[in-house]
């Protein structure tokens, strides 16, 4: 008995011992990787002697982080620049330059390695060092001095940042082609859709659509459009067939998974600026808000600079830089006010190829090219190997065929020469560079024609008060025939394609309209002939665009910052209000037995919960919206799942933005030889619709009454590891907020997309100016910079634009023998 109590004991005195060994090695391991988290911290103050600096330049951060870089010489402030880039950023600077080059596989694994092929096909790596080559010396120097402080941030580290530690990778050094790497994944950003629209709309034309059914289906305009320079697009609606394609109105084989992800804001940016005469001051106000996917860390990190130059006026400049880069992206600096959004325009053909059948190896070029009578001469294929590092794994190897058009691209059987306009040699520059120091909304204009960005709306304003709109970026040389967006064949390419870029002063502009106001919302600019030099390449439905107009020019004749930058909290439900009106006259006198009580309580919610807003308290604006995809799922659910096996990409959608304005023709309208399979009249296609809308809404299991439009709209802002790590959503996350707004007005809003900044300045009075955004300025989650500002985002609530009081100081000086290890 003594003995077996003896044992007892000694086993609950090992067990014991055990367990205190285990939380001691947990506390161990926790210290240790808080340890290692808190070495990855930024250099916050102190003095830092640096080789090649001219002057001494200081970086005064604020409360929330964001840093005044003061100095003499522009290259020293843009090493100071790469320096604080590199210390709260890196890791988003290098996914952003692996993006570009389609190296994000030997980082990540090969998850990602399906991206890398598709990105890899453009060989932007190979361009980079070329294009680096050809800028002008000045330009190349910044560069050169921004890298140069981005490797030295990165070596000022006490330890690696903490990502690479989780990937037990090393961070490669940075070079001053990588700066045009992260150009070229802004390209891919903001026009990679454009492969996939072309692919859709040659897709529905080659199922043996007539023109007469294209051009109703594939509207080049409707009467949501608001163009800059007229109040309404004067094109006659292509008339309505007698019968629809053969791919119309088929449901789709399985039932829509995700029925209200349909319309989800997937195109954004707003920008707006008032012209003198309407504000206070006399100075113009630009506002500006460029919407985005959604992470941590955010993608634009605020800065303010200050260039003291002997011998030259103090400039100041703030606004939002994007790391990875040393330039203000968008801002004011001091005499001139400019903000972005996407312009949408034709950027890329798909070429069809017509291979020789004796030689696979050669393709029919056109009569300009080949200088022979068509169909005489032939181009030949010329083969890259790319080797594709995977972590972790063996290394791909993609063969990219190219053309003298561009690389190949084979989707749906077919062989497409790629040409885009970011293979152009002049696609990547650092002109815009000069925007830092125009001093006139004239001046403006033309830096932004001569820019190589992904092309943009450009709007800018100057202290004088004068306005004016441009394409600010690379723009097509199209010739004066072109007017399709369908692939075309690659030996008739010299009437439907382009050569080279566009010159500057052909370049569509608008300067002072009488109106006083320009507003852009990546709908179509021009109702006129002008528009041919941009081309439609997706431009937005144009709902947000007109509320946007209609909302600035109710400010008034006399305004300031705080008015304008109100327009950006507009959730009102313009666009989907007629929608809800639709649902109630499907439903009223509605006698089917079988629905009728799910049907009387949609009903019932649309006429009791509206609130004419996307407001997070709305279940009427969420039903009406779930009706609206309803339709779409009705009437070209089919079709989507039939491309889709050609190209996962594609879509009606994509074919065309203007869909709402096809659909709402067909109901009003009601053509008895375009009702979808099985449906006896177009009422009761409204009312299937609304049946689906009810069955997407409660699959998991909430009560219409309950289903909220800020349930669904519920933001989901996390950090790229997040799912890597214990704890990752909570450390790595912002909280899940319900948003209000919406696509088609301008609080746009969606889980993970949307206002990634919003800020409105009037030149001159950058005091005034407000700003906020939805992440911090740090990418560490130990920061107290790593969500500051967030709640001001999601409350809509305006901040100051310029950073506040210094709370550290950090210091550059120039290295000598003497200071060399300073700190």
């Amino acid at each position: 008995m003594a003995e077996a109590v003896i044992r007892r004991g000694r086993a609950r005195l090992w067990i014991g011992g055990v367990l205190w060994l285990v939380v001691i090695v947990v506390l161990a391991l926790a210290v240790g990787v808080y340890a290692f988290m808190r070495a990855s911290l930024p250099t916050l103050d102190g003095t830092i002697a640096a080789a090649g600096l001219r002057g001494p330049v200081t970086v005064a951060r604020d409360e929330l982080g964001v840093p005044l870089l003061r100095g003499g010489d522009r290259a020293d402030i843009a090493f100071a620049t790469g320096f604080v880039h590199a210390q709260e950023r890196f890791f988003q600077m290098d996914l952003l330059r692996r993006a570009g080059s389609g190296e994000l596989a030997a980082l990540l694994g090969k998850a990602l390695l399906p991206v890398d092929r598709e990105r890899r096909l453009h060989r932007f790596g190979a361009r980079a060092g070329v294009a680096l080559a050809a800028l002008p010396e000045r330009d190349r120097v910044v560069l050169e001095r921004y890298a140069a402080g981005v490797n030295a941030g990165l070596a000022g580290l006490a330890a690696r940042p903490f990502e690479y530690g989780v990937l037990r990778a090393v961070p490669r050094r940075w070079v001053a082609q990588d700066t045009l790497l992260v150009a070229w994944a802004m390209y891919f950003d903001l026009q990679d859709d454009q492969f996939h629209r072309v692919f859709s709309r040659g897709w529905l034309r080659d199922q043996g659509s007539s023109p007469e059914q294209l051009a109703f289906l594939l509207p080049t305009a409707s009467g949501y459009d608001a163009p800059l320079d007229a109040a309404a697009i004067d094109e006659p609606a292509a008339p309505l067939p007698a019968q629809p394609p053969a791919w119309f109105g088929k449901p789709a084989k399985t039932k829509v998974a995700l029925l209200e992800d349909i319309g989800n804001a997937e195109v954004g940016s707003n920008n707006w600026v008032v012209a003198g005469a309407r504000s206070k001051s006399g100075a113009a106000i630009v506002a500006n808000d460029m919407h985005l996917t959604l992470r941590l860390p955010h993608i634009w990190y605020r800065a303010a600079i200050e260039i003291e130059a002997p011998g030259a006026p103090p400039r100041r400049l703030v606004g939002v830089t994007l790391p990875g880069t040393p330039a203000i992206v968008a801002g004011s600096n001091g005499q001139v006010a400019w903000g972005l959004t996407n312009s949408y325009g034709a950027y890329l053909d798909l070429l069809e190829l017509e291979l020789d059948p004796k030689d696979p190896t050669r393709y029919r070029l056109p009569p300009p090219l080949s200088g022979a009578a068509a169909g005489e001469e032939w181009g030949l294929i010329r083969t890259v190997e790319e080797r594709i590092a995977v972590a972790g794994g063996e290394d791909d190897v993609l063969r990219v065929q190219e053309t003298a058009f561009g690389p190949i691209w084979e989707r749906g059987g077919r062989r497409y020469a790629v040409h885009w306009v970011a293979h152009d040699p002049g696609a990547v520059n650092f002109v815009s560079f000069q925007l830092e120091r125009a001093a006139t909304a004239e001046e403006a204009l033309a830096i932004g024609q001569r820019s190589g960005i992904p092309a943009q709306n450009l709007v800018v304003g100057d202290i004088a008060g004068h306005i004016g709109w441009t394409i600010g970026g690379a723009l097509p040389n199209r010739p004066a025939t072109w007017a399709s967006t369908f692939p075309a064949p690659a030996a008739a390419s010299a009437s439907h394609t382009w050569s080279g870029l566009a010159p500057p002063g052909s370049y569509p502009s608008i300067g002072n309209p009488s109106s006083g106001q320009i507003a852009t919302a990546n709908a179509r600019q021009l109702a006129g002939a002008a528009y041919a030099a941009i081309g439609d390449g997706g431009a937005d439905l144009g709902a947000r665009q007109r509320q946007a107009q209609a909302s600035v020019a109710a400010l008034g004749p006399s305004t300031d910052e705080a008015g304008v930058y109100g327009v950006f909290l507009d959730d009102r439900a313009l666009y989907l209000a007629p929608w809800r009106d639709r649902a109630l006259q499907a439903l009223a006198g509605d006698t089917d037995p079988a629905p009728r009580a799910k049907r009387d309580e949609f009903k019932r919610l649309l006429e009791t919960t509206w609130t004419g807003r996307a407001s997070i308290d709305s279940v009427g604006y969420r039903l009406t919206r779930a009706f609206v995809a309803g339709l779409y799922a009705r009437l070209f659910g089919g079709v989507d799942e039939a491309m889709k096996e050609a190209e996962k990409r594609a879509a009606y959608s994509r074919a065309t933005s203007r869909w709402p304005a096809v659909i709402a023709r067909l109901l009003d309208e009601q053509p008895a030889g375009w009702l979808p399979q099985g449906s006896a009249d177009w009422r009761a296609v409204q009312l299937a619709a609304i049946d689906d809308a009810i069955a997407s809404i409660e699959k998991d299991g909430t009560p219409l009454a309950e289903a909220t439009w800020g349930k669904r709209n519920t933001t989901r802002i996390v950090h790229p590891m997040a799912a890597a790590l214990p704890l990752g959503m909570r450390w790595l996350a912002a909280p899940a907020d319900q948003m209000p707004g919406d696509s088609h007005m301008p609080r746009v809003a969606s889980p993970d997309f949307g206002q990634s900044e919003r800020f409105a300045v009037s030149p001159g009075r950058e005091a005034s100016g407000v700003f906020n955004m939805p992440g911090g300025q740090s990418g560490h989650p130990l920061s107290r910079n790593f969500l500051g500002g967030h709640a001001d985002w999601v409350a809509g609530r305006p901040t100051p634009l310029l950073p506040g009081p210094a709370v550290n100081t950090l210091s550059f000086v120039p290295a000598t023998p003497g200071n060399a290890a300073q700190r």
